[in-house]
C-alpha cells in the first residue's frame, strides 16, 4: 500500500477517467501479498486488526448475503456485523452489490468467504486509492511515505492502536516494494551503474558560466528504488532505468529515457506518475547520453571535444598490469602466428578451428550475433584498451580504434572489451582473456553483475560445453569466485548452468572435478538449484567423489588433488543436503559409509564439510541411526577437542542433533563427551561455537548421568552466568539446559543461589517464542523449590507468566500454563493475586476454545489449580461460563487432556448447581468412558470427578445407565487408597439412590 500502489503497481486509465489496476503479473504479486498480510494480521496481531478505521472502505462486490456465515444480522437491505464502532455503525455492512468495512479483521473474514480473494482486494483498492488515509486518518497517512524523524518518534513512543496499524502498513509497504524489485531483477538485468556514472560525469559540465556545456541535467523523479532504478516497476520490466530532463544552450528542454537498448528521447516524462503515452520513443536510439547530446545540440558537440583531452588524466590507472607483463609476448606471438598462417593459405583451417570453439555456435544458449573482426585487429584493440601509459611506445605500431564511449568508466570499458573478445576469440585468446579476468577483483559485486549483464556469464557457461579442458578449467576458476553472489547463482540456474556443471564431475581430472563441485556448492544455496542438481543425477556423482582414503597426513601431489576433489564434493553435498529429498538421495547413493570414512581424516579442511553434511542430514532419524551404527559418534566427540574452532562448532552442532536418541547420549557419555563440551564453555567470545556447545549440552542433559558428569565440571554455574547478554540462539539452548538440570532437586537450589531465577524472570519479557517456551518450562520446574518461589513472587513472576497466555503461539501458551501450575500451587495468596489480574479469568475461558490439545490440557490443569479449595475462584469461573466449555471437551480421546479435564470438572463441581449443570450439558456419559482408558493417571482424576457428579440425583441415574458400576468395582481394589475411596463413594451414592427408589416403591 502507499508507495507500493502509487509507484510499484501498474495502473491503466478507463474511459470514465478513473484508474484501474492492470491485469499483469506484477500486480498479481502485489495483490497476493496484500491478501496474505490481511490474513496474517488477523491471526498474529488480532488487536491491531480490530482497529476501527477513520472512514469505511467501500466498493462493489460479488458477494451475496447468503454467502455470509454466522455472527451477521440480516436486514431488508442486506446484512451487517454485530460489532459496532463508538457511534453505532456496524463494522461491516453488505448491501449487494455494495459493501463497506471499518476494520481489517472483518475485511479478512470477508475475504475468507470469497472465491477469488485477489479480485476482491483489487476491487477494494480501485475504489479506495486513498485507503491508508481512510484507515488511519490524513495526518498518520502522511507519515507512511515519510522517513523523517517525526515518523521515528511516533514509532518509538506512541502506543496508540492506529499508530501500530500504521507501522504494520509501513512494513507492508517496504515488503511489497522489495517483492516487486526482486521479481524485476529476476527477469530484467538493468545497467544502473553505467547510468549513474555517465550522469555524474555530465553533471560536472552543467551551469550558467561560460565554461559549461549544459544548463541543467537532472532526474525527473527523486524517488530511487532499492535496485538503483528510478523508472516505475512496470517500465523496468521493459528495460527502462531512469528518465532525465535536459536543458541545453541552443535547444528547447527535452526529456530522455535510459534503457538497456540505449538512450532515446521520449514525449515528455516530467514526473514519476506520467501518462503511458509520455513514455513513447520519439527518435532514434543512441549508445549513450553523450552521443544523444552531440546529435541534438551543436553547442554541446562543438565544445565537448575541447573537454575530453582534459579528462584523460582523471582515468584510473590499469590495476591488472601483472597479466599484461606475463601475457603480452604470448599474445603478440599469437598475432604473428595467425598472420603467417593466413599468408600461407591456412585461413580455412584456422576458420574451422575458431568455428568449432566459437561460443555463439554452441547449442543450449543463445548469444547475440556480432560482426566478427580479424584476430589481429581484435588483439590490437584489447591491447590498446588495456595498455598503461608506460608501454604506449611499444604499442605504436598497433592501430587504435576510436573510443566511442570515453565517458564510461575505464574499468567498465575494459571489462566489456574482454568479454567481447572472450566470446569471439579463438582458444588461445579466450584463455588469455580469462587470465585477465581472474586478475580483476571478482569478489566485488559490481564486477560480478557486470560480467553477467555484459554477457560474460553466458559465455563462461558456454565454455563448459566445448570439451577444451584448459578453457573449461579457466571458466570454472572464474565461476567459482563469482558464484558466491546470490544473483549470479540464480542467473546460472536460469541459464542451465547446473546442467553443464554436473557432467564435468565424470571427467577423470581431479582438479577439474574439484572446481566443478565447489562451484555447485556455491550455486546450490536455494531450493531450485538443489532440485536441479538432483534431477541431473548430480547427487550420485558427488557421492562418488568421496571415494578416496586420505588417512595419511603426508600426501603425494596426485593424492592431494584427489583429496581436494573429495573435499569439494563434500562441500557440494553439504549445500544440497538442506533438501530432505536430497538427503534421501545421498543415503541411497551410499554416502553415509563414505562420509564415515572421511570423518577419520587428519585434514581439518576435509572434516569441516563432512561434518557439516552430517549435521544437516542428522535431522532425519534414519541418518541418526546410521551415524550411531557406523561408529561416527566417537569421531564427532573426538573433534570437540580440535584446535580449529569452526570444526568444534560443526561437531557440537552434529552432536546437538544426534543426541535426540538415548542410545547416542549413552555413547557420548562413554566417549567422555560431557568433559569436552564443558571445556567449550570457556570460549564465550565465539558466539557460534557457544550456541553449538550449549545446544549439545542441552540435548545431552536429557540423560541424568550426563547431568551428573556435567556437574563435576561446574557446568550449571557456567550456564547460569550465560543467561544474560548473549544472542538469542545461545539463550534458547542455555535456558533449555537449565530446565533439564533442574530435574534434579538439588540443582534447583543451586540455580536460585546463583541468581538464575532473577535472570530467568527477566527473559519473560522477550519475543523469541522458542526462548519463551524454554524459560517458562525452566521456571515451572524451579518453582517447586520454596526459596525459588519466594524470589518469583518478589519479582511479580506470576503476572509475567500469566501475560504469556496472550501470546499467539500455542507452544508458548501451553508452556506458560504448565509453568503456572507449580507457581499457583506453591505461591502465597495466589488466589487473591489472580483475581487482581485484569482479564485473567476471561483469558482462561477464551483459551478453552483453542483447537490445540496441549493448550487445552494445560489450561484445564491451571483451572484445577486455581479452583482447588478456592470457592471464590470457582464462582468467578462459573459466572464466565466455564461449565459448558468443559463439558464440550469431554468427548476428547486425548489421555493427557482427559486427565486434567476430569480434574478441572471435579473441582468445579464443588460450587452451587455446577454438578447438575454438567449433567445437563451431557458431560457424564463421556466421562464414564474415561475409566476404560489404559492411562492410570486418567483413572485417578476421573474417579474424583465421577464421585462429585454422583452427588446429583440425575447424574446417578445417568452413571448407572451408562454402565459405570462394573469399572468402579474394579477400581475399588486400586493400590492408591484415594482412588479406591472415591470409586467406592461413587458406587455408594448410586446404591443409596437405588435403595431410596425401592423404599419409595415399597411405601407406595
Amino acid at each position: 500500500m502507499g508507495a507500493a500502489l502509487t509507484r510499484a503497481a501498474q495502473w491503466t486509465s478507463s474511459g470514465s477517467g478513473s484508474r484501474t489496476l492492470a491485469l499483469s503479473p506484477l500486480n498479481e504479486t502485489l495483490l497476493s501479498e496484500m491478501v496474505q498480510f490481511v490474513e496474517d494480521l488477523r491471526s498474529l496481531h488480532p488487536q491491531t486488526a480490530d482497529v476501527v478505521f477513520e472512514e469505511p472502505l467501500q466498493w462493489r462486490t460479488a458477494l451475496q448475503t447468503s454467502d455470509l456465515k454466522a455472527d451477521y444480522t440480516l436486514t431488508d437491505s442486506g446484512a451487517r456485523s454485530e460489532q459496532q464502532d463508538s457511534t453505532g455503525r456496524p463494522l461491516l455492512h453488505l448491501s449487494p452489490p455494495h459493501v463497506s468495512a471499518l476494520s481489517l479483521s472483518l475485511l479478512s473474514e470477508l475475504l475468507d468467504m470469497c472465491g477469488d480473494k485477489e479480485a476482491e482486494v483489487r476491487a477494494c483498492l480501485q475504489e479506495n486509492e486513498d485507503a491508508v488515509k481512510k484507515m488511519v486518518g490524513p495526518e498518520l497517512a502522511a507519515l507512511l511515505e515519510s522517513d523523517s524523524k517525526d515518523a521515528d518518534k511516533v514509532k518509538a513512543k506512541d502506543r496508540d492502536p492506529k499508530v501500530k496499524l500504521l507501522l504494520k502498513l509501513r512494513r507492508l509497504n517496504e515488503q511489497l516494494l522489495d517483492k516487486v524489485l526482486q521479481q524485476i531483477s529476476e527477469q530484467v538485468h538493468l545497467h544502473v551503474s553505467v547510468v549513474k556514472n555517465e550522469l555524474d560525469s555530465l553533471v560536472l559540465f552543467c551551469g550558467d558560466d561560460d565554461h559549461s556545456l549544459l544548463r541543467s541535467l537532472h532526474y525527473t523523479s527523486d524517488f530511487e528504488f532499492a535496485n538503483g532504478c528510478r523508472a516505475p516497476p512496470h517500465r523496468q520490466l521493459l528495460g527502462e532505468v531512469a528518465y532525465i530532463r535536459i536543458e541545453t544552450y541552443d535547444t528547447e528542454p527535452v526529456c530522455a529515457t535510459y534503457s538497456n537498448r540505449g538512450v532515446f528521447l521520449n514525449k515528455g516524462v516530467k514526473e514519476y506518475a506520467a501518462d503511458e503515452s509520455d513514455y513513447e520513443q520519439t527518435g532514434e536510439i543512441f549508445e549513450d547520453l553523450t552521443s544523444l547530446l552531440k546529435s541534438k545540440s551543436c553547442y554541446f558537440a562543438q565544445n565537448i571535444h575541447k573537454e575530453e583531452p582534459n579528462q584523460q588524466h582523471l582515468k584510473k590507472q590499469e590495476p591488472w598490469t601483472k597479466w599484461r607483463e606475463n601475457a603480452l609476448l604470448l599474445m603478440r606471438l599469437c598475432v604473428l602466428n595467425n598472420c603467417r598462417k593466413a599468408e600461407r593459405g591456412a585461413g580455412k583451417q584456422e576458420s574451422k578451428s575458431r568455428t568449432d570453439f566459437s561460443l555463439t555456435s554452441l547449442p543450449g544458449r543463445s548469444s547475440p550475433q556480432k560482426s566478427r573482426t580479424p584476430a589481429r585487429s581484435r588483439l590490437r584493440e584489447a591491447l590498446s584498451e588495456s595498455s598503461p601509459e608506460s608501454e604506449e611506445e611499444e604499442e605504436e605500431g598497433l592501430e587504435r580504434r576510436p573510443d566511442t564511449s570515453a565517458d564510461l568508466p575505464s574499468e567498465q570499458l575494459r571489462l566489456q572489451k574482454l568479454i567481447r573478445f572472450m566470446r569471439e576469440g579463438n582458444q588461445t585468446a579466450t584463455l588469455l582473456t580469462m587470465c585477465a579476468l581472474r586478475d580483476m577483483d571478482l569478489k566485488q559485486e559490481t564486477y560480478q553483475l557486470s560480467i553477467r549483464d555484459l554477457g560474460g556469464l553466458d559465455a563462461l557457461l558456454n565454455i563448459l560445453d566445448t570439451g577444451e579442458s584448459r578453457c573449461i578449467m579457466g571458466s570454472l576458476k572464474i565461476l567459482r569466485v563469482i558464484s558466491h553472489s546470490a544473483q549470479i547463482q540464480r542467473s546460472m540456474v536460469r541459464m542451465r548452468g547446473v546442467q553443464s556443471l554436473v557432467p564435468l564431475l565424470d571427467i577423470q581430472v581431479p582438479e577439474l572435478q574439484a572446481l566443478a563441485a565447489e562451484t555447485l556448492a556455491n550455486v546450490a544455496k536455494f531450493r531450485k538449484a538443489r532440485r536441479t542438481v538432483r534431477h541431473c543425477g548430480g547427487i550420485g556423482k558427488l557421492v562418488r567423489l568421496l571415494d578416496c582414503a586420505p588417512d595419511s597426513r603426508s600426501l603425494s601431489p596426485r593424492e592431494e588433488l584427489h583429496v581436494e576433489a573429495a573435499r569439494c564434493g563434500a562441500l557440494a553435498l553439504w549445500s544440497c543436503s538442506r533438501s530432505s529429498r536430497n538427503k534421501e538421495a545421498i543415503r541411497k547413493a551410499g554416502g553415509i559409509p563414505l562420509l564415515g570414512r572421511l570423518l577419520r581424516s587428519p585434514h581439518v579442511n576435509m572434516l569441516i564439510p563432512v561434518i557439516g553434511t552430517l549435521q544437516e542430514c542428522a535431522s532425519e532419524e534414519s541418518y541418526r541411526n546410521a551415524i550411531r551404527s557406523e561408529g561416527m559418534i566417537k569421531d564427532l566427540v573426538k573433534n570437540l577437542s580440535s584446535e580449529n574452532e569452526e570444526l568444534q562448532m560443526h561437531s557440537a552442532s552434529a552432536i546437538f542433533k544426534c543426541a535426540e536418541d538415548e542410545k547416542t547420549r549413552d555413547l557420548i557419555h562413554q566417549y567422555k563427551g560431557p568433559q569436552r563440551l564443558a571445556l567449550l564453555l570457556s570460549k564465550p567470545e565465539n558466539k557460534q561455537l557457544l550456541a553449538a556447545a550449549t545446544g549439545a549440552i542441552w540435548k545431552c542433559s536429557l540423560s541424568q548421568k550426563n547431568v551428573t558428569k556435567f556437574q563435576e565440571f561446574r557446568v550449571l554455574e557456567k550456564l547460569v552466568s550465560l543467561t544474560s547478554e548473549q544472542p538469542e540462539e545461545v539463550l534458547v539452548n542455555v535456558v533449555a539446559a537449565l530446565g533439564e538440570f533442574a530435574q534434579i532437586p538439588t540443582n534447583r537450589g543451586v540455580i536460585g543461589q546463583s541468581g538464575g531465577i532473577e535472570k530467568l524472570v527477566r527473559l519473560l519479557t522477550g519475543r523469541n517464542q522458542a526462548l519463551l517456551v524454554n524459560v517458562t518450562r525452566a521456571l515451572g520446574i524451579c518453582a517447586t523449590d520454596m526459596k525459588n518461589m519466594a524470589i518469583i513472587d518478589q519479582l511479580d513472576g506470576l503476572r509475567l507468566v500469566w501475560s504469556l497466555l496472550k501470546n499467539p503461539s500455542p507452544e508458548v501458551q501451553s508452556s506458560a500454563a504448565w509453568a503456572l501450575c507449580p507457581i499457583i500451587h506453591n505461591g502465597k495468596d495466589v488466589g487473591e493475586s489472580m483475581r487482581r489480574l485484569i482479564g485473567g479469568f476471561q483469558l482462561l475461558i477464551k483459551l478453552l476454545k483453542s483447537t490445540d490439545n496441549e493448550v487445552l490440557a494445560s489450561i484445564c490443569a491451571v483451572i484445577a489449580k486455581i479452583t482447588e479449595d478456592k470457592e471464590e475462584n470457582v464462582a468467578l469461573l462459573t459466572d464466565y461460563g466455564v461449565v459448558p466449555l468443559l463439558a464440550n471437551l469431554t468427548s476428547t480421546t486425548d489421555d493427557l487432556l482427559r486427565r486434567h479435564l476430569a480434574e478441572a470438572v471435579a473441582y468445579c463441581c464443588m460450587w452451587g448447581q455446577n454438578r447438575a449443570a454438567f449433567g445437563k450439558a451431557g458431560a457424564v456419559p463421556p466421562l464414564v468412558r474415561y475409566v476404560k482408558s489404559k492411562d492410570s493417571g486418567v483413572h485417578e482424576t476421573t474417579v474424583v470427578a465421577l464421585y462429585q457428579l454422583s452427588k446429583d440425583v440425575d447424574n446417578c441415574i445417568s452413571l448407572h445407565s451408562n454402565g459405570v458400576v462394573q469399572p468402579l468395582l474394579e477400581l475399588m481394589g486400586h493400590e492408591d487408597e484415594d482412588v479406591a475411596f472415591m470409586a467406592a463413594g461413587c458406587v455408594r451414592n448410586i446404591r443409596m439412590l437405588a435403595n431410596a427408589n425401592k423404599f419409595s416403591k415399597w411405601n407406595n
